[in-house]
């Protein structure tokens, strides 16, 4: 994964050659599952970890959404639906990718501190013009919660600010970026909070690259400071990958 503005990357907390994700209802069952999996690879080095969480985690629509440390629900602008899901993040036989990959997804990791001290000093309403949506994940401009609103009514910004991360993100609501986001919240004490930034995608050039350029100057870069993570690979179900690899 490359360094973009106003990253901080540590080495120490980046990159890596296998990624693994454990997940469960409960720590005991994640630390159980990560002991097991340490045990029964000796020869492996540990690189980097780090705990996360989702608060507050429900269903709406076939959306898993989250409240995050900035207080805002998350997950909304994901698909609500597995077929759609699909043609975002998984890997297409016409991409020009190697056979075994097809069905896989490229996965892009990254830890991204936040001020909430600096954060929680500014007014609801200013937060919300940051982000772009109300806290419940309601649209600024009246528009329905589950609909996309159509930004090009507002070209001046006076109802969804023009550097909101929303708008930033996906000008074109209608249109929206190839991307399935999966985030985590996390909290490591002395202040050190923040997101597990995690989106699964077909293609990083027209998915998460491309979101994260049009991002650059938005209004919430102040309160963000990446520190780590890295671009992995998540392969598809089955042994034929390993066996084209091996």
């Amino acid at each position: 994964m490359p360094s973009f503005p106003g990253d901080l990357l540590d080495g120490a907390h980046s990159h890596g050659d296998v990624l693994l994700q454990v997940a469960a209802h409960s720590k005991a069952s994640v630390r159980q599952a990560v002991e097991r999996v340490l045990e029964a690879s000796a020869d492996w080095r540990v690189r980097w970890r780090i705990d996360g969480f989702r608060a507050d985690g429900r269903a709406d629509g076939g959306r898993a959404l989250s409240r995050n440390p900035f207080h805002f629900t998350e997950g909304f602008g994901n698909p609500g639906s597995e077929r759609e899901t699909a043609d975002r993040a998984l890997v297409r036989a016409d991409q020009g990718e190697p056979a075994w990959a097809v069905g896989g997804s490229y996965q892009v990791v990254r830890i991204v501190r936040l001020a909430t001290e600096l954060w929680d000093k500014d007014s609801v309403e200013e937060q919300e013009d940051i982000i772009g949506r109300r806290r419940d994940g309601r649209w600024l401009d009246g528009t329905p919660i589950r609909e996309e609103p159509n930004f090009a009514a507002d070209p001046a910004g006076k109802l969804t600010p023009l550097d909101s991360h929303v708008r930033l993100a996906a000008p074109d609501r209608r249109n929206p970026p190839p991307i399935v986001r999966r985030s985590y919240s996390y909290d490591r004490g002395d202040g050190d909070t923040g997101l597990i930034f995690s989106c699964f995608q077909r293609d990083l050039a027209k998915g998460f690259e491309a979101v994260q350029k049009r991002l650059e100057g938005e209004a919430m870069a102040k309160y963000l400071l990446t520190t780590g993570g890295g671009y992995y690979f998540v392969p598809p179900p089955g042994d034929e990958w390993i066996k084209a690899l091996t």
